[in-house]
């Protein structure tokens, strides 16, 4: 054991050592969760795009042809499919480099917690692997915030200091 952790053990006891987790994990967890919530969505929205704001012809036809609404056992077709094409391909470059930066962290969060409800009725079989922890994580960022490691909480100190224009 390190002469650290043994003098945390000896002189604070598991209490001491408890609080120094508890804090070391508040700052690591928020980073995290706004890297595992963002890569998948940043992964599946890369392959959505064929140039330059020109969404591929798979995510035209995934969103015309394959992809169903699931509800009350019946399936829909999506309306107005090409447009839903780009407006998903658009939020999965854009929310998720919004989290990375930790950058408007909660309203990123929010909407892709709309998103992980949309994917729930379009694949329902997906909700325990995937959509579930998405969601927790959601819910975990809009309730707990981006953390320390962000540019929201840059932003909030930076105003708090008086700086002028932030009154």
């Amino acid at each position: 054991m390190s002469t650290r952790v043994t003098s945390l053990v000896l002189t604070g006891g598991p209490a001491a050592l408890s609080a120094r987790l508890a804090q070391l994990a508040g700052v690591l967890a928020p980073p995290a969760a706004r890297v595992a919530l963002a890569v998948p969505f940043l992964k599946s929205g890369l392959t959505k795009w064929s140039g330059w704001f020109h969404v591929s012809p798979v995510a035209d036809f995934l969103f015309e042809s394959i992809f169903r609404l699931h509800i009350l056992g019946h399936r829909y077709p999506f309306p107005m499919p090409d447009v839903l094409a780009h407006i998903d391909a658009v939020g999965e470059i854009l929310l998720p480099v919004l989290l990375l930066a930790g950058l408007a962290t909660r309203f990123s969060a929010l909407a892709l917690l709309g998103m992980i409800g949309v994917i729930q009725l379009t694949d329902p079989s997906g909700w325990a692997n995937f959509h579930l922890p998405w969601a927790a994580l959601a819910l975990a960022l809009m309730t707990f915030g981006p953390g320390k490691a962000s540019l929201d909480f840059a932003i909030e100190r930076w105003g708090r200091q008086g700086r002028p224009g932030w009154r």
